[in-house]
């Protein structure tokens, strides 16, 4: 969870998650505010996290699968927005790669090119 440099149009900020994180389409509760400033992030599946997200007062919760019914636990207080599975660790393996590079420098780091995910979108 962290605070933006400046508060956001909501709609602004979708664009800008769109862009970073390469997405075609982005899936999200009804929009509950104008301005984006707190944003609660968890890579992969963090529906188990929205309660913490909440409660930290966040205005956006940036994570993936979440179930149907799970998207009315937001109950106006948030706005959810699912980016996706593969698309909230995309960068993983680089920040891994570089991180361990830089710590461990007397071991070859290798990443991968293949990516895996088994998700298309039409």
């Amino acid at each position: 969870m962290g605070d933006l440099p400046n508060e956001v149009d909501t709609a602004e900020f979708f664009e800008l998650l769109k862009n970073v994180f390469h997405l075609k389409t982005l899936k999200h509760t009804k929009i509950c505010t104008d301005r984006i400033k707190t944003v609660a992030l968890c890579g992969g599946a963090g529906s188990f996290l929205l309660k913490d997200a909440i409660a930290s007062k966040s205005d956006v919760y940036i994570s993936s699968d979440f179930k149907y019914h799970e998207f009315f636990d937001a109950d106006n207080k948030i706005i959810i927005a699912d980016i996706g599975h593969f698309e909230s660790e995309q960068f993983t393996i680089d920040l891994l790669h570089d991180y361990l590079s830089e710590k461990i420098t007397t071991f070859a780091v290798l990443k991968t090119a293949v990516v895996t995910n088994p998700v298309t979108w039409l």
